[in-house]
């Protein structure tokens, strides 16, 4: 008797505890509440913000099926809560490896895609990469039959958006195959390609046709979508503009490699993103700073970085301001004492000290013949563009790539030359002051004509990348041309500025040599 119950012990564990074929360890608060869902793959926290924008437009359709994110061991537990407060049902999954050893890096764990083809608690789900978007209600796509992709004009199916009838029969035989059959991306796709190799003659999924005319057909293995439940941003790119009816688009899917809708430099090069960043706009707080698609992590950095010209201008002209405060009470008080040194010598020998206090501009004595280097001309050129150079590449090191576009573009066009303009504030140019005992004289290197070209080649980098939406151009080449011609404006202007500062500093570097002077610098002079 003992025997028996110690048996029933056992196998209630075992039922409790072995999860059905299909079944994903969920890590959610949520649970399954329809037959049908959307699912999304993230591997990291770099796709996070785009599944957020692609959750919001599904229900901003009306749509109330259930939303799963699959998620690997890359994805934080913070992002994993964010996209629970956003309505997902997040599912823990291991990674599939990649077989081919000939692969893109980035395609490491691609064929974790196939998963979904496991997914036997739902009777039908449509898949839908993290760079997607949707436009206006796809509820249709849950009538389409057991495999549903869009065909590109390579006469090859992308795997971006699918429509899945989830099969343990099938998924248990595509690992058989994963190591055997080619892929020509080395990834998922070209696998979905090679085990799928009669889609190209797949008929055309048709939402619109009656139930019951549906129903008196057999039920087709694969259908093909249109290009309106899959619009390949790139197609777009060639001809500036869909190839489709644009009202009655389905699907954006954002394409082009690294150019992906979150970098906030897509913004200015992709008509197309504008989109996805008026989705993304619309995001709501589901927790504390992310409403919007703002990054609570990246806050304080961002205000740190556009709050730091405007400090290091203040800071400047502080500087700059008690120089001067303290050069002209050293001359008030050295003017006191003259005074009275003279009137003192003025009582005992009856001898006039002349005394004499004058100001006089910067100025280059044209007497003195000063001839300039041929060389200096392009030192002060080459080191200028590889401060620039090395300013850019900081900021864009420095700068979050998921910024607003706006926010973005002010930080990596205004920063480094806003910082420069500021540190260069200039204080008055010069002022002589001759005594009985000697001569001193007191001139600022910080020219006011610096910081006007300092926040002259600010105006340009922020300007020339703008200047296409300036003018409404949408064409991504014309974009290009139109930022490459602002970009040779600002070069010019870099390059007259600095051969024309480097040479009135050596003219000033001449003069100052030829009499007793001391220098007032600015801070980052």
């Amino acid at each position: 008797m003992r025997l028996k119950v110690w048996f029933v012990l056992i196998a209630l564990v075992l039922a409790a505890t072995i999860r059905p074929n299909g079944a994903f360890e969920s890590s959610s608060s949520r649970h399954q509440t329809s037959t049908e869902a959307y699912v999304t793959l993230l591997y990291g926290d770099e796709f996070l913000l785009g599944v957020r924008v692609l959750g919001n437009s599904i229900r901003d359709t009306g749509s109330t099926k259930d939303m799963v994110a699959l998620v690997s061991d890359g994805v934080s537990n913070y992002a994993m809560k964010l996209l629970e407060a956003d309505g997902w049902i997040v599912e823990k999954i291991s990674l599939l490896a990649n077989p081919n050893q000939v692969r893109p890096s980035r395609f490491w764990g691609v064929y974790t895609k196939l998963k979904i083809f496991n997914m036997t608690n739902y009777k039908k789900v449509v898949y839908l990469d993290a760079d997607t978007i949707v436009v206006k209600n796809i509820e249709d796509l849950f009538k389409c039959s057991k495999f549903c992709a869009n065909l590109k004009h390579s006469e090859r199916l992308n795997s971006g958006v699918m429509v899945v009838e989830p099969s343990e029969t099938v998924f248990n035989d595509m690992m058989r195959q994963v190591s055997t059959l080619p892929s020509y991306t080395g990834g998922d796709q070209g696998f979905l390609n090679s085990y799928y190799s009669d889609f190209p003659n797949a008929h055309l999924f048709e939402p619109s046709l009656p139930a019951e005319v549906r129903k008196s057909r057999p039920v087709p293995a694969m259908e093909r979508l249109s290009t309106l439940y899959n619009a390949d941003v790139g197609l777009y790119m060639l001809a500036n503009k869909w190839m489709v009816n644009e009202s009655e688009l389905r699907v954006i899917h954002y394409t082009l490699g690294p150019l992906k809708p979150w970098d906030w430099w897509t913004s200015w090069l992709l008509k197309p993103v504008d989109v996805w960043q008026n989705a993304r706009v619309q995001l709501k707080e589901s927790l504390p700073g992310t409403g919007g698609g703002r990054n609570p992590n990246d806050a304080l950095l961002v205000s740190f970085l556009f709050l730091l010209p405007f400090c290091a201008l203040l800071f400047c002209y502080y500087r700059s301001f008690l120089q001067s405060q303290e050069y002209f009470g050293s001359l008030c008080r050295s003017s006191l004492y003259d005074q009275i040194k003279h009137l003192y010598y003025k009582i005992r020998s009856a001898v006039t000290l002349n005394y004499t206090v004058v100001s006089t501009s910067s100025s280059i004595n044209p007497n003195h013949q000063t001839k300039v280097p041929v060389y200096l001309g392009g030192i002060s050129i080459v080191v200028c563009f590889m401060a620039a150079l090395v300013a850019l590449a900081l900021a864009f090191a420095i700068v979050p790539r998921q910024v607003m576009p706006w926010t973005g573009l002010l930080m990596i066009g205004g920063k480094g030359t806003a910082v420069q303009a500021g540190a260069l504030s200039s204080v008055p140019e010069s002022v002589d002051y001759d005594s009985g005992k000697g001569h001193q004289r007191q001139e600022s290197l910080c020219a006011s004509a610096t910081l006007c070209y300092g926040l002259g080649m600010a105006f340009l980098a922020i300007a020339a990348p703008s200047l296409p939406c300036l003018f409404g151009i949408t064409a991504l080449f014309l974009r290009l041309g139109l930022m490459v011609v602002g970009g040779l404006a600002l070069a010019s202007f870099m390059t007259y500025a600095s051969e024309h500062l480097a040479t009135r500093s050596f003219l000033r570097g001449f003069e100052d040599r030829d009499g007793t002077r001391s220098r007032s610098f600015c801070l980052l002079c």
